[in-house]
């Protein structure tokens, strides 16, 4: 359920009210908006049913959540959530930041390289993994912090905010510690328990879609996160497993604009791991700013002929630097900015 608040309700009131909700085994969530303010309640309601909550101080009115995701949903939230991810960038409102970089983290000078190349051309945030996993138990599957090291060098000469991937919940701590951005690659995107101790941190996650969710079920990963104490979720779209052989998966651009329906969370597209293939990342890439989408996740490579990951999905830094260029002109025509 939503309780609103009246406007002039107290700190003093506010505490009171949460102590009370506690007391009966939930969890209140504050949100404060441009509008209003209001307390998510999340458990199970059956325990403060009887409570009447609506004549508590400082209380307007209570309202039920329909949606099964709470504090995902545009009634938790009307207005769109506005997260910052470091060096003054922030995703959610009129910027769309560009992440940029390697699938895996090869060797530091292959690292630098590109963060120079991508943040020359406009890129806000490097991505590049440190850990990878892999479909084989046999392909490269990352170098672990040394590839961390890698990536924190890196932003130490560009300034570009790093993004990269977590996959095990005993490597949070470390990857936090170089890391601006969490990310949940889709192979994870139901591991509950990654998703709960994730949610325990106050870094930003960027959480892609399952290989075959169901947009509930993205939601519902999501609210895992948010439930646990982190509000700072981005949802990522990368494509998702069909019939269709020509491309790596099939990228649902209709999620972008209907997600950003349901839920108050940036989305943000990955046309490379969508279409595993170069030639169409550029195309894909300007589709999604025309549809709504709050950011791009790109991967770029300065030979791809020998990357020892996705190599055949990842532009050159030229022709990262020209599809940037494509961007800026879509993005001003729909009130954006890259």
């Amino acid at each position: 359920m939503i309780i609103i608040l009246k406007p002039e309700a107290t700190q003093a009131e506010i505490d009171h009210l949460t102590q009370k909700i506690k007391e009966h085994g939930l969890t209140p969530h504050l949100s404060a908006g441009q509008e209003r303010r209001l307390i998510g309640v999340i458990g199970d309601e059956r325990a403060i049913q009887n409570m009447p909550l609506s004549i508590f101080p400082g209380v307007e009115s209570v309202l039920p959540v329909l949606a099964p995701y709470k504090l995902v949903s545009r009634e938790f939230k009307r207005e769109n959530s506005v997260i910052p991810l470091g060096d003054g960038v922030t995703i959610g409102g009129k910027q769309v930041p560009v992440m940029a970089g390697p699938c895996a983290v090869e060797t530091q000078a292959q690292v630098l390289g590109i963060a120079k190349a991508v943040r020359s051309a406009g890129a806000r945030l490097l991505r590049g993994g440190a850990f990878k996993p892999r479909t084989s138990p046999y392909a490269f599957q990352g170098l672990g912090e040394e590839g961390l090291q890698y990536l924190a060098e890196a932003k130490k000469i560009t300034g570009l905010p790093v993004i990269t991937e977590v996959v095990d919940p005993r490597d949070i701590e470390l990857v936090a510690q170089y890391a601006d951005v969490l990310q949940i690659g889709a192979r994870n995107m139901q591991n509950f328990r990654l998703l709960t101790e994730v949610g325990k941190y106050h870094k930003p996650v960027l959480l892609k879609r399952g290989l075959s969710a169901t947009i509930k079920e993205f939601l519902l990963s999501a609210e895992y996160i948010m439930s646990g104490g982190n509000h700072r979720v981005i949802l990522c779209e990368r494509g998702i497993r069909t019939f269709e052989t020509m491309t790596r998966n099939t990228l649902d651009l209709a999620a972008v604009p209907l997600i950003k329906g349901l839920s108050h969370l940036p989305v943000v597209v990955d046309p490379s791991h969508a279409t595993g293939r170069w030639d169409l990342v550029a195309p894909m890439a300007l589709a999604a700013v025309a549809a709504g989408a709050d950011g791009l996740l790109i991967e770029v490579h300065g030979n791809p002929e020998e990357a020892l990951s996705d190599g055949e999905e990842s532009l050159k830094p030229a022709k990262f630097a020209a599809m940037m260029t494509e961007l800026r002109k879509v993005a001003t025509a729909v009130g954006r900015e890259i």
